[in-house]
């Protein structure tokens, strides 16, 4: 028998159960930890909680969700909202009821948003059919996986002739990369990071996100913060997770009028040394969009080699026509920007 709770209030002892079950699974769960829902409480943006499973007084299921609001306005904190998971649920043994069950629990109990989305980073195939049955669609969605057993050589050899001519060019430039974790390092980031994404006309976490992130970071797990610098400055950034064996690309960018210094090409080449030589298995380059859908972004990050996976993702609409509006108003609203 299977008890299903919604904790919207964390307490020391749930987070020291909810480590305990997490730590017992193997994977990259950082999205589904309760680091991750630290985090998520100092954005303005989001609002996250728990849906947890027992048996018998022990965990057996945990799923975090975090409700995410664009525009914290009277009306328009329902019509801008969606609830995100990352990564989750995760259960024990990939027990079937059990996921059922916390799926169930979450259709019923949880804040109503316009939408669910379910980012997956590992393979659901053979649970597939009980996200089907609690009403999530399921669409295809890529990512790209680095192996970093590999050797170096292996590594190079592996990216296309013109990402390693350009790393060459980077370094001929005086590029280089450097890995400080300081908050005057990550304010510089952000900057980059708020041109890139006004640029691309997409939403970026609140500056309060990733400087909490960078406060609950240890040597094992949490952010790691590296910059390409030319000439004393700052031009570029990737920002990752660490968790495990494994090192997550977060978030990314360059300043535009440096672009012929190459840092979007010499970046990632450093980031997958670095992680090789820390003991990371693997180097997770992030979203790679929809099959057969042109989409520069997995041109650019396939270039630097690796396997391209289709883990993909998982929504339901809770509100359809409200959906299909809201949708076609942001399309407007980016066409309207450019």
């Amino acid at each position: 028998m299977y008890e299903y709770t919604l904790l919207q209030q964390v307490t020391p002892d749930d987070e020291r159960t909810i480590n305990s079950f997490i730590d017992a699974n193997p994977g990259f769960h950082f999205f589904q930890s309760p680091v991750f829902y630290k985090l998520s409480l100092t954005s303005k943006k989001l609002r996250p909680f728990f849906i947890i499973a027992k048996q018998e007084g022990s965990i057996v299921g945990v799923l975090l969700v975090c409700q995410q609001v664009q525009i914290n306005l009277p009306f328009m904190r329902f019509l801008t909202s969606r609830n995100l998971i990352i990564g989750g649920p995760l259960v024990r043994n990939q027990d079937e009821p059990i996921l059922n069950g916390l799926l169930a629990t979450y259709r019923i109990k949880s804040p109503q948003s316009l939408y669910t989305q379910m980012r997956n980073i590992r393979d659901t195939t053979a649970s597939r059919a009980v996200f089907l049955a609690n009403g999530f669609g399921y669409e295809d969605h890529l990512n790209i996986l680095v192996d970093l057993t590999q050797t170096e050589e292996e590594l190079w050899k592996d990216m296309h002739s013109k990402r390693r001519n350009e790393i060459r060019r980077a370094e001929k430039e005086g590029c280089r990369v450097e890995m400080v974790a300081t908050l005057e390092t990550l304010t510089h980031c952000y900057d980059i990071l708020t041109e890139v994404y006004h640029r691309a006309k997409l939403p970026l976490p609140d500056f309060g996100h990733f400087k909490v992130m960078l406060q609950h970071s240890t040597e094992k797990i949490g952010l790691r913060i590296f910059t390409a610098v030319w000439e004393n400055r700052i031009i570029g950034c990737m920002l990752c997770i660490a968790w495990g064996d494994t090192l997550y690309d977060y978030y990314a960018g360059a300043y535009s009028r440096y672009y012929n210094k190459y840092p979007n090409d010499l970046l990632p080449w450093a980031v997958f040394n670095w992680a090789k030589m820390n003991g990371f298995s693997h180097f997770d380059f992030g979203g790679a969009g929809k099959p057969n859908v042109p989409y520069g972004v997995r041109d650019y990050k396939k270039k630097f080699g690796g396997t391209l996976v289709s883990f993909g993702r998982y929504e339901c609409v809770h509100f359809p026509i409200l959906f299909r509006l809201m949708t076609q108003l942001f399309k407007w609203w980016q066409c309207a920007k450019r």
